[in-house]
Parts: C-alpha cells; structure tokens; sequence
C-alpha cells in the first residue's frame, strides 16, 4: 500500500520494466481488493500514453488491462480510445436486484455497470466478467437463466470464476434471497452446460494476454 498518487512517469517506469522482462505481459490496473481504479481515470489515461511511447519495438506489446465494477463508463470509453486492450467487470449477479443488494452502489447504479460492458465490447475490447461465485445462488435455475441471457445480449469473451469467500448465510440474508435445493444445478453443472452453449466462451481465472 502506498500514501501517495504516483505520476505517469512513475506508473509507466513499473509496468514498462514488467513489460520488457516476462513473455506475453499484461499489464492490468486494479485488483479488486485495492479500491476502484477508474476513481484515478484520468492518471490511467496519461500513464496508457507514456506506456505506449515507451515500448520496446522489438518486445510483444503488452496487454492493458483495467479490473474495475465499470460504474463509470464514460471513463471506459476514453480508456479504449487511448490504449486499453481488455476490461475486467467484477458482479455477483447478472440480475440488478441481487447486484445491487450486495454492492450498495455509490454514485452509480447497476445500468452503469451493463453500459461500460457494452462501451468495451463497441470498442472491440476483450471482456471478461469477474462472476463471484456463491454455491446455492450462482448455480440456481433462474441465475443460470439470467447469466445466458447475459451472455447472449453482451458477447463477454471470457468469464473468471472466483469462490465469494463469504459467510453463505450472512450473504443469502444481505441479497434477500432464500435457497430451493430443487432449483439447483450445481456448479460443475452450471459450467459444463455453459461450455456446451458457448463453446468460444473463455473459462478462466486470470486475466489472459492478447
């Protein structure tokens, strides 16, 4: 953890030195656990122009890439404009209400969330959604229903699959919601039928280069 907002120049130094010393490099603003990146958009911006500059002809170019809840998607609209490869969008739910029940968004709402996904993909980004997994509501009929439609009205590239390392109990009563073991598929299930479906659907857990 750091006190200070580094430059570009300072950005730039790290993520460049990354770039010229490992195979297929990916560079990706934001981790999820770091606070939200695109709160510092505008230094993004200028550290994607001096990173751009400062590659090494002969080098792969690296991937850029932003974690981020795309709650501002202006700001991930001039991202790509500039340089930005690849978006990952974190969600616990494709449905608005569980989103948003367990997110309690700040400035921003669940619609923002869909338009940076479909901003990215407009600029012929590649999209991954960071799908936080939570057996007993992720693998339910209706969530796997809800994550088809998802898929099909927005093409994302790739889902991660991360475990929601939370109290299922505490997290059920935060989203309101109340487990029919009849309804589930089961999460092996729910991945295997999606691989099925979508077979050019990426299934992953990191973000990978381009």
């Amino acid at each position: 953890r750091i006190k200070f907002i580094p430059s570009p120049e300072e950005v730039s130094e790290v993520a460049l030195f990354h770039a010229h010393n490992v195979k297929n490099p990916v560079l990706s603003f934001g981790q999820g656990c770091e606070g939200e990146p695109l709160l510092q958009a505008d230094l993004i911006e200028k550290s994607i122009r001096v990173i751009r500059k400062g590659r090494e002809r002969s080098r792969p170019f690296p991937t850029i890439n932003i974690n981020t809840n795309g709650s501002l998607p202006e700001s991930i609209a001039k991202l790509f404009d500039i340089g930005l490869d690849s978006i990952r969008v974190s969600l616990n739910s494709v449905r608005k209400e569980y989103y948003e029940r367990y997110y309690n968004p700040v400035g921003y709402n669940f619609q923002d969330v869909l338009e940076s996904i479909k901003i990215a993909k407009r600029k012929k980004g590649f999209v991954s959604i960071n799908y936080l997994t939570m057996p007993g509501f992720t693998d339910s009929e209706d969530e796997y229903i809800a994550l088809k439609k998802f898929i099909d009205s927005y093409k994302i590239d790739m889902i991660q699959w991360r475990n929601l390392n939370f109290d299922p109990l505490v997290y059920f009563k935060i989203i309101k919601y109340y487990v029919q073991p009849s309804n589930m598929i089961g999460v092996r299930q729910l991945i295997n039928s999606l691989k099925k479906s979508y077979p050019s659907l990426k299934m992953g857990y990191y973000n990978p280069p381009l």
